[in-house]
């Protein structure tokens, strides 16, 4: 069964699985302990700890490894804060960050913190002016992801670090998503990343802050880690991380170079094979494993489960797939398409057949799902002389992607320059029915508040 979902969890490396079963042996015991056991895990410990730092491009004694990457952006964030809070207690983000960053900034704004999020292009990239603008001198942090975990979008890391240390504000760079791929260029202060993103085992993550970033660990500490990741290490894990990065590190250039052509079969073939199709993320500058695009009138969830069926295994951005039924942070950021999402991430091994086959099987799947919810066919129709000047589409109450689908059908009924009006309370028509309009060639008005509950949103005829 194709596993097309490595952006969420990259499968276990061989690497990985020897290093793990040969550590569990040697590595039990406490690497503090100054007997010949505890010895032997010192030793294994600092090796880990070396070859991860290489990794990463830092000193080993900048380099701690955390229970999850989650953990080590959590701490990393809420360290460098309260190290600099004399300086003032500003957080500045891009829109697209990781929900582990997100969470963080929030949890700073509740303790009477402020975090400020810089938008992002249709692309999902930040420009570098506005993050520059945001910087001032009561900021005490800058957060900036390496590559975008939904759409694979690389951002402009070195130009931003440049700014950032112009303004005198560290940078922290959630690297999750591209370290297995290669170090991070530019003037970084802070650095974090998952193992199970590049191959290694879940459990471990690692958090590198350079010398000279004012840094206050927060939370009961102890003397493990440098006091920044308290608790027994789970070394056997440590070991296998960082074998399995330095082995992935090693075959990328080949491995990126496969998997980009295949990834650029998709990016074309998609659109040529499913009518109404919105390929997201920038094209160019993007991780070489991923790609996103997402299916008007459709519904996700319902999307994925029969791509399951079929035998692939996938991910999604959409409404629909999501248990607060609110579309992505990242596509609401970056106004694109969110309903019928997918998000391809090939593992490393991924075979070329795996990937023809996807493409032979989607476009049947996209039309069933669409044919079920009784979506329309083909072009806007011509609408009648003596059509209404404006419609109302009572869609309330009714999720991703019913609104849109019958906004679809009956734009044709009004003439050009008719407006139809859509009620509807479900939050993905908020970047849904702008994004039909863009792709179909329609006006979109705007929103306003509904008397009978949910939102307005106004769509003109133009053609």
């Amino acid at each position: 069964m194709p596993y097309f979902d490595a952006a969420s969890a990259a499968p276990l490396h061989p690497v990985a699985r020897q290093a793990l079963l040969a550590s569990l042996d040697e590595g039990w015991a406490d690497p503090a302990r100054l007997y010949r056991e505890g010895r032997r895990a010192r030793l294994l410990l600092d090796a880990a700890r070396e070859a991860a730092a290489d990794a990463v491009g830092c000193r080993p004694d900048e380099l701690v490894f955390t229970p999850s990457g989650t953990r080590a952006v959590h701490a990393g964030v809420s360290g460098a804060l309260a190290g600099r809070r004399r300086v003032g207690n500003r957080l500045v983000v891009s829109a697209v960050e990781h929900s582990s960053v997100l969470h963080a900034g929030e949890a700073h704004a509740a303790a009477g913190g402020t975090m400020t999020e810089v938008p992002v292009g249709r692309t999902g990239a930040v420009r570098v002016a506005d993050f520059t603008a945001a910087l001032d001198g009561g900021t005490a942090l800058a957060c900036l992801q390496s590559a975008n975990h939904e759409v694979g979008t690389e951002q402009p890391v070195a130009e931003v670090a440049e700014a950032c240390r112009a303004a005198g504000v560290p940078l922290l760079v959630d690297a999750a998503q591209s370290l297995g791929w290669g170090p991070v260029e530019g003037a970084w202060s802070l650095l974090a990343a998952s193992a199970h993103k590049w191959g290694g085992p879940a459990g471990v993550g690692l958090l590198a802050v350079r010398k000279g970033v004012r840094f206050a660990a927060q939370g009961p500490s102890d003397e493990r880690e440098s006091g920044r990741a308290p608790g027994f290490a789970n070394l056997p894990a440590i070991v296998a991380a960082a074998a399995s990065l330095r082995a992935v590190r090693a075959e990328a250039a080949t491995e990126a170079a496969r998997l980009r052509v295949l990834v650029d079969r998709i990016r074309a073939r998609v659109p040529e094979l499913v009518p109404d199709v919105e390929v997201v993320g920038d094209p160019v500058r993007r991780l070489p494993h991923l790609v996103t695009f997402s299916c008007l009138y459709v519904d996700g969830e319902t999307l994925l489960h029969e791509l399951d069926r079929e035998g692939f295994s996938v991910s999604s951005g959409s409404s629909c797939t999501s248990s607060t039924l609110t579309p992505s942070h990242v596509l609401r950021a970056m106004g694109v398409l969110s309903e019928g999402n997918v998000r391809v991430s090939l593992p490393a091994g991924t075979p070329e057949e795996d990937v023809d086959r996807f493409l032979e099987v989607l476009p049947g799947v996209v039309a069933s799902v669409r044919e079920r919810l009784g979506a329309p066919r083909g072009a806007t129709a011509a609408g009648a002389a003596a059509a209404p000047a404006s419609l109302v589409v009572d869609a309330l109450g009714r999720r991703c992607p019913i609104p849109v689908i019958e906004l679809a059908k009956v734009i044709g009924d009004v003439p050009v320059g008719g407006t139809v009006t859509v009620l509807a309370d479900d939050e993905a028509a908020r970047l849904d029915i702008p994004a039909w309009c863009e792709m179909r060639g329609q006006e979109y008005v705007g929103e306003e508040p509904s008397e009978r509950g949910g939102t307005a949103y106004v769509v003109r005829r133009v053609s």
